[in-house]
């Protein structure tokens, strides 16, 4: 081990700072032209819903045909957005006396 002390001037600590930079200023140029799939909205299947409510796929079914929640069919599979699930869930909202 060296008793060498590393400066911002020393050329192995330049030349880090330096690919520390240009990575910086590559990853605000790839931040900056970002946009979101599906406009930044999140959808979630039949089995990442159950989990997330703790109910069955039949519990789930029956609130689609009641049209207490709203869904998409694509391809053969049922899609939630998840933002119309947060509603769902806001309207039924019940406080504690």
């Amino acid at each position: 081990m060296s008793d060498k002390v590393l400066t911002k001037d020393c050329g192995v600590m330049a030349d880090a700072m330096q690919s520390v930079r240009r990575s910086l200023k590559m990853a605000d140029r790839i931040a900056d032209g970002y946009i979101p799939p599906l406009g930044g909205e999140r959808y979630l299947t039949d089995r990442e819903l159950m989990q997330r409510l703790h109910v069955s796929r039949r519990t789930l079914q029956q609130y689609r045909h009641e049209g207490v929640l709203p869904y998409f069919l694509f391809g053969g599979k049922t899609l939630y957005r998840e933002s119309d699930i947060q509603k769902v869930l806001e309207r039924n909202y019940h406080k504690a006396d």
